[in-house]
């Protein structure tokens, strides 16, 4: 597969995927009392941040978008 994640992108999901787990995982903000919502917000910040690592977004080739250079 080739890279269609730019930088700019990329750097955001890293960033925000890292927040989430930890959000999720050492907060205690009640939202996350509920073990649904604590997996869900973990689960989404590991795809967030894997997507921002390896620079492919499966939901990106599905749509044919590319926020990176030709």
């Amino acid at each position: 597969m080739t890279t269609n994640v730019g930088t700019l992108d990329r750097s955001i999901r890293l960033v925000l995927g890292i927040v989430l787990i930890a959000l999720a995982l050492a907060s205690t903000i009640t939202i996350f009392d509920n073990a649904f919502m604590m997996y869900g917000i973990t689960l989404l910040g590991f795809v967030l941040a894997t997507t921002g690592v390896i620079g492919i977004c499966p939901v990106y080739s599905l749509f044919g978008i590319r926020t990176c250079k030709a």
